[in-house]
């Protein structure tokens, strides 16, 4: 099973199991241990993996790693738990912090099994940062989260090319938080600059920076939503597809101008992607495809109307749904949000096996 393979189907448990789980002893044997297995090391192995590793701290005797990953018999990856949902702010790493200053391990990591936080010490030898420079959340992941988090598999662990790429990742990340926070409350001096061109030298009066400050937001959403349904028309062309579903995308796409247009919200795309990784070990994601109305997007195997596999009821954001197919019949469940889908795993399998039996 590909690493990719592996992540998707312990995100898929994790989210049927996260709510069951209220230790932290329990969330590192059915969470933790896991994914540290899935990077490629052994966790039965004492000389690959050490749970409780000792780390005195000056008069602190006997304080403990709760797991560390060795290398040639020295600690490379140190791992601080907490239980299942738990907060993992900086002041929780206050143990974290100490493990690093006393082993020669350079990466820190800070986990409550669902999401774990990369530290290495960019900002002073020795001292680990205050911030990660990478963080993989279990249940909401991208190909490049994937690709980042392979380069600490046991396969592929090299010290020098993870700390290369972690000054990038850092400033990276930094700079992604940024703009999505001018994407939702641009600054002034961000919305200033934005006019200064547009303007022609009028004054930046306070009318003219509430008229700009909505039009940027305007513009950002807009940019955005363009970027998603380019990206869905390149995924959905005809040469990525079967001959008899390319077929049909041809015809819609010469009739898409009798009809209003739709537009797939950012939403229904990461709904869809939730559905993908659930189905993948029943069925190749190549065969489960999208297709958006005006009143839902339908989520269908192999681009077939009469094989549905449920349908994303989203166009109120407020009130998302989910519908649920059995045979003709359409069951409508509501979601507290989109993680709310894992829950349905089950059903939505069983509706793909049906097709597999035909």
């Amino acid at each position: 099973m590909d690493f990719i393979d592996q992540l998707r189907a312990l995100s898929s448990r994790a989210a049927s199991t996260k709510d069951l789980i209220q230790t932290e002893e329990a969330t590192k044997n059915a969470m933790i241990m896991p994914f540290i297995q899935a990077l490629g090391y052994n966790v039965f192995d004492p000389l690959e993996v050490t749970p409780e590793l000792v780390a005195d701290v000056g008069t602190k005797k006997g304080e403990k790693v709760d797991y560390a990953i060795l290398k040639d018999g020295k600690p490379i990856i140190l791992f601080e738990c907490k239980r299942s949902g738990a907060d993992l702010s900086i002041n929780h790493a206050s143990q974290l912090f100490r493990y690093f200053h006393v082993t020669e391990a350079r990466f820190g990591v800070l986990t409550n099994g669902l999401t774990y936080r990369f530290f290495t010490d960019l900002e002073q030898p020795n001292k680990m940062d205050e911030k990660p420079f990478l963080e993989f959340n279990l249940l909401d992941f991208k190909e490049q989260d994937v690709e980042e988090l392979k380069k600490f598999a046991k396969s592929a662990f090299d010290l020098d090319n993870i700390l290369t790429t972690a000054n990038e990742l850092k400033y990276t990340r930094s700079i992604q938080n940024l703009l999505a926070e001018w994407m939702t409350n641009p600054s002034e001096d961000f919305v200033r600059l934005v006019a200064a061109d547009l303007l022609g030298g009028k004054r930046f009066t306070p009318a003219v920076k509430e008229q700009f400050t909505q039009v940027t937001k305007r513009a950002f959403k807009q940019l955005i939503g363009d970027r998603i349904n380019d990206r869905l028309r390149v995924a959905m062309t005809p040469e990525s597809m079967p001959a008899e579903a390319a077929d049909r995308v041809v015809a819609e796409q010469e009739d898409a101008s009798a009809g209003p247009a739709v537009e797939t919200s950012e939403q229904e795309l990461e709904g869809f992607h939730i559905i993908r990784a659930i189905l993948r070990d029943v069925v190749a994601s190549k065969r489960i495809f999208m297709r958006d109305a005006q009143s839902y997007c339908a989520i269908l195997f192999d681009d077939n109307n009469r094989k549905p596999i449920c349908r994303l009821r989203f166009n109120n954001p407020e009130r998302l749904a989910l519908g649920l197919m059995y045979g003709k019949d359409e069951e409508k469940v509501p979601l507290a949000d989109l993680d709310d889908i894992y829950t349905h795993a089950n059903q939505l399998k069983a509706t793909v096996r049906t097709y597999l039996a035909d």
